[in-house]
């Protein structure tokens, strides 16, 4: 079980400690909401959370099938919405550095899909995935 400790720092700032492992990560409000936008904002992290966990979720569905995915990027954009203000879409570009036969592109893409990060962002929120692989 992963424990977290945040700490609001002022200036519309927190620093968050992950215990088990020591590391530190820090929030900036965004400068479109009074914020200085000089670090991630807490809807920035949901957007590389859902971006990070795609990765990891198709290595490790590589890894089953004896394939290397080392390398392999993902572009995230996010798109936010006024009223309320909350995510309204995200969209994921997943590049590889090389192509597959259609049946490991299908347990790639399956396995992106099945993210617990994407699966736990409401269905409020439009979640575009593209795979871009190297011909």
């Amino acid at each position: 079980m992963n424990t977290y400790e945040i700490t609001y720092d002022g200036n519309l700032r927190t620093s968050a400690l992950h215990v088990d492992s020591a590391e530190m990560i820090h929030t900036d409000a965004p400068k479109d909401n009074e914020g200085l936008g000089e670090s991630f904002s807490p809807t920035d992290l949901i957007c590389t959370a859902l971006g990070s966990c795609i990765l990891t979720i198709m290595a490790i569905a590589a890894r089953k099938k004896g394939i290397e995915i080392k390398g392999t990027t993902a572009s995230v954009k996010k798109t936010m919405r006024s009223n309320p203000r909350m995510i309204d879409q995200i969209d994921v570009v997943i590049h590889f550095g090389n192509d597959f036969d259609e049946k490991t592109k299908t347990v790639l893409e399956r396995a992106a899909h099945r993210c617990p990060v994407h699966r736990s962002i409401s269905s409020k929120v439009k979640k575009n995935i593209v795979f871009r692989y190297l011909n």
